[in-house]
């Protein structure tokens, strides 16, 4: 019986090698990455972005990656959409900055020194939370809701809706929870005097602020994709689904010219977390170029996502790179789009794991690609080709290779020319620039910002992430039910009353208008938005 025993785990491992010598990996490889990053969804007007290490801001582009380190800023007018999760967004107004933090698995991080952003989060996975730094305190969040924060001067508001909870970390230290239908007010920043108010009503941009979330979720293309894919709306208005026998469910844009080929307008960037990252120009252009693999059928181009999954995990890009021996004035760099069942090699994570690797594909795989013979390089346009001296530096103006690709040979982009390796900072049309005394503001924090990905190690840091005040806090408080007046700075609202507050300066009327006006809503009428997608009713009901 033993000696069956040991050759059963004989058998086993005899399979996991040889498996592993055919290039089937397991779908998450330690240090493999797949976790999605916030994703810059949407931006109208004055929108400005800036990442370490760029040397000015340029005008923000949607879907841009963001990372650690990373700021937005809105000018006179504007609006700004950043996705965090399948069902979680992040807004700002006019004259608001907003700065990525730490982005761990469990833990976003969002700095803000001016303006008006709304979180709406719709889904929270067990034990992650959302924190929101401000120059009067830290917000922690860790449930479910509408949240609203204020930024105007030595004064931040911050308000929950809708079942919401948070944890409120001012500068002094002394952290205390806030529930639904509240209102916390802060004035000043190293001693900040609190004050509690019931929740004011939500104004015309919190109303497109969740009226755009649910036109976001209900979307057609979440019947054939993982609810987890950002952009599952874009699809639905960019394209046509169909059915087939060989791919099942496969898309196809319509707003595209003739001729047209994926991986041709847009630009590589690299990523402090994945390295070279596709960023595609089309607004509907972040699911088909992080998830799936593309198809040619009759002549035109088909996305092909496969089976959905439980959880979809997140690549910069799924393309195979090429290029010619020799390099000099004539060196080019090439790529093709993934076809269907093939694997992609990862140039992220340690060297150890850049092996074939299925991560994130549900459908069927074929076994290791042999001497590059891609399904796509058979298509007239399937590989794009670029001057190496053009790669990575901005939008790409593309050569289309002939069929095979000619004398180009596989590589890997990490194994790109030593010309190519160290370009990849977004570039683009000079951006609107917040002041100096606005960057340089410092927020509370429960954790300082520390930029130690890939691309960012040794960059200089944004103006806007020098100075922090550290505040710490254990398991976050339940909402105070405060019973006396012994409490500092902070009592409740009486039943039919105004709030019971300590400073004077802070007796106003709960809807005396807010200082800050994220957007210009004309007299009687529906918010100003710049996009015609986004005309319509606020009482329009949803598409079913």
């Amino acid at each position: 019986m033993r000696v069956l025993k040991l050759m059963g785990v004989m058998l086993v491992l005899g399979l996991l090698v040889q498996g592993s010598a055919l290039g089937f990996e397991d779908d998450e490889q330690p240090g493999m990455g797949g976790e999605t990053p916030p994703r810059l969804s949407f931006a109208d007007g004055q929108v400005s972005f800036w990442r370490p290490g760029s040397p000015d801001w340029i005008e923000a582009q949607v879907n841009m990656p963001l990372a650690t380190g990373d700021q937005l800023y809105v000018g006179e007018s504007g609006n700004l959409e950043v996705q965090t999760d399948g069902g979680s967004f992040v807004r700002a107004g006019r004259n608001s900055q907003i700065g990525l933090g730490n982005l761990d698995q469990n833990y976003t991080q969002f700095r803000v020194t001016a303006g008006a952003v709304s979180l709406d989060i719709r889904s929270l996975d067990s034990g992650k939370t959302v924190e929101v730094d401000a120059p009067n305190a830290a917000f922690i969040i860790d449930r479910v809701g509408y949240y609203r924060l204020d930024v105007n001067g030595e004064r931040t508001s911050f308000t929950v809706h809708r079942s919401g909870h948070a944890t409120v970390a001012p500068a002094d230290g002394e952290t205390f929870g806030i529930g639904s239908g509240e209102r916390i007010v802060l004035d000043g920043t190293t001693d900040p005097q609190v004050g509690s108010y019931r929740e004011s009503d939500l104004d015309r941009w919190d109303q497109w602020c969740l009226s755009r979330t649910d036109d976001l979720l209900d979307s057609q293309s979440g019947r054939y994709v993982s609810r987890g894919v950002y952009g599952l709306n874009d699809l639905d208005r960019a394209g046509v689904w169909q059915d087939t026998t060989a791919y099942g469910a496969v898309w196809m844009p319509t707003d595209v010219p003739e001729g047209w080929a994926p991986y041709s307008n847009g630009s590589w960037i690299m990523d402090p977390v994945y390295g070279w990252t596709w960023v595609d120009a089309a607004p509907w252009g972040w699911a088909p170029y992080h998830y799936g693999r593309w198809i040619s059928l009759d002549g035109r181009w088909f996305w092909a996502p496969g089976p959905p999954l439980p959880r979809p995990l997140y690549a910069p890009a799924l393309v195979a790179f090429f290029g010619n021996q020799g390099g000099g004035s004539g060196a080019v760099i090439g790529w093709v789009p993934l076809g269907w069942g093939e694997p992609l090699v990862p140039w992220w994570g340690p060297e150890r794991f850049r092996r074939p690797w299925w991560g994130g594909w549900g459908g069927p795989r074929g076994r290791e690609v042999e001497s590059g013979r891609y399904q796509n390089l058979a298509v007239g346009n399937g590989m794009m080709v670029v001057s190496e001296k053009r790669f990575g530096r901005g939008h790409l103006e593309l050569m289309r290779s002939d069929g095979r690709g000619g004398d180009l040979r596989p590589i890997q982009a990490d194994r790109l020319a030593p010309g190519v390796v160290g370009r990849g900072l977004p570039v683009g049309n000079r951006g609107i620039r917040p002041s100096d005394a606005l960057m340089q503001r410092p927020v509370v924090e429960s954790r300082p910002v520390r930029l130690n990905g890939t691309g960012n190690t040794g960059r200089e840091q944004a103006p806007g992430i020098r100075g922090h005040v550290p505040v710490t806090y254990s398991v976050p408080p339940a909402p105070r039910q405060l019973k006396t007046d012994t409490d500092r700075n902070y009592q409740p609202v009486p039943q039919g009353g105004s709030p019971v507050l300590r400073s004077e300066e802070m007796r106003r009327p709960q809807n005396q208008e807010r200082a800050v006006a994220p957007g210009p809503v004309p007299q009687g009428g529906n918010p100003v938005l710049r996009s015609e997608e986004m005309r319509r009713p606020q009482n329009q009901e949803r598409a079913v």
